[in-house]
């Protein structure tokens, strides 16, 4: 599965994309790009790591020599490309200047480089312009491969084990906290080498999106939230939130909660290729705001997913941006009433060349646990 994710010819659509922007060369530091383009989970250290990747000539991949057997040991080490390390006393942005081609005027830097290697290749490079290759490498990033889905895929499967075992733990008496410890061991259990996060957020709780797991103590007849999601050791990520109520749930709660999976239901039906990033925002957004709770939903439908959690496209109003097959993101419309409870449903869906395929399968449905 690894071989079939990292491969060459990322990196050569990523030289043409940036070809196509007016780049000499793009520049990588550690990060979800460079794992993206080489497979290489490289730490971020303070010592300078990075892809050289010129319009003419060969990438190369710049590590400290103490980090070069980590780097020919990932999947860089298998792409054929040439692993160059610097030695400590050695100026490590001078180094890796000297590794591009002679005449670089513009270079593309990776949106999350640290500020002070910014400054340390402009220092290396007077006179070469920077400017963000943010837009080249999130445009193909978005674009995912059949290997990358099935990575999707395989992710969603592993959170929804973790949904489906989730009256194991949730208990009135417990507190939000012990439960997340819980799910967090089953999130490495189910398969994920990370957990990225987990909301357990019961009562007033739920009114808030991202809500921390705290030392309340969950109550009979409380509805909860529970959104979590982790990383495969492959890199690619989960994202599921579903809800649930310890015995039967307030009448007010149960009347939106329907309203939010009618809301829900109607966005995944209708991905599709053609329809915009805000379009399919409004879908649900119309059906909330009809019945009421408009005001309620109070962020955006959903964004992409991949080697990071969020990522493009964003699903959104203000975005014109039609979705082609191949794009991966979440669908999580939201309702929620401050200091008295809240409802999200989201799942993972994928855009295919005649409609939408859905990831996460475990019921959209409100969990009534006894």
């Amino acid at each position: 599965m690894t071989d079939a994710l990292f491969s060459t010819e990322r990196l050569d659509r990523a030289r043409a994309a940036a070809a196509a922007a007016g780049l000499d060369a793009v520049i990588v530091t550690p990060g979800a790009d460079l794992r993206y383009l080489t497979g290489y989970h490289a730490l971020p250290l303070e010592r300078l790591t990075c892809l050289l990747l010129p319009v003419h000539g060969d990438p190369v991949l710049i590590a400290p020599q103490l980090e070069v057997p980590a780097a020919h040991a990932s999947p860089a080490g298998r792409l054929g490309i040439e692993i160059a390390g610097w030695q400590e006393t050695q100026n490590a942005y001078e180094f890796a200047a000297s590794r591009l081609p002679r005449g670089i005027g513009t270079v593309g830097v990776d949106n999350h480089m640290w500020a002070e290697k910014l400054v340390g290749f402009r220092d290396a490079m007077p006179g070469v312009r920077q400017e963000l290759a943010g837009p080249v490498l999130s445009d193909l990033r978005m674009r995912k491969t059949p290997a990358e889905i099935d990575a999707l895929r395989n992710a969603g499967d592993a959170i929804d084990r973790v949904h489906a075992r989730m009256g194991e733990w949730l208990r009135a008496g417990r507190t939000e906290r012990q439960v997340g410890q819980d799910i967090a061991d089953a999130i490495i259990a189910e398969g994920h080498e990370r957990v990225d996060f987990v909301i357990v957020a019961s009562g007033p709780n739920g009114a808030s999106p991202h809500a921390e797991v705290s030392d309340r103590v969950i109550e009979r007849g409380e509805p909860v939230v529970v959104d979590i999601g982790g990383t495969m050791p492959d890199g690619y990520c989960s994202d599921s939130t579903r809800n649930y109520v310890l015995g039967e749930p307030p009448a007010e709660y149960a009347e939106y909660h329907a309203v939010l999976l009618a809301a829900q239901r109607a966005q995944t039906d209708a991905v599709r290729p053609g329809i915009t990033a805000e379009e399919l925002d409004a879908v649900g957004r119309d059906l909330i705001t009809e019945a009421g709770y408009g005001k309620y939903f109070v962020h955006r439908t959903g964004h992409g997913i991949g080697l990071e959690t969020h990522e493009e496209p964003y699903i959104v109003g203000g975005s014109s941006r039609p979705l082609e097959p191949g794009m991966a993101f979440s669908v999580e419309p939201g309702i929620y009433l401050p200091d008295r409870h809240g409802a999200r449903i989201e799942d993972i869906c994928v855009c295919t060349e005649s409609g939408g395929d859905r990831l996460n399968r475990t019921s959209r449905e409100l969990q009534i646990l006894r």
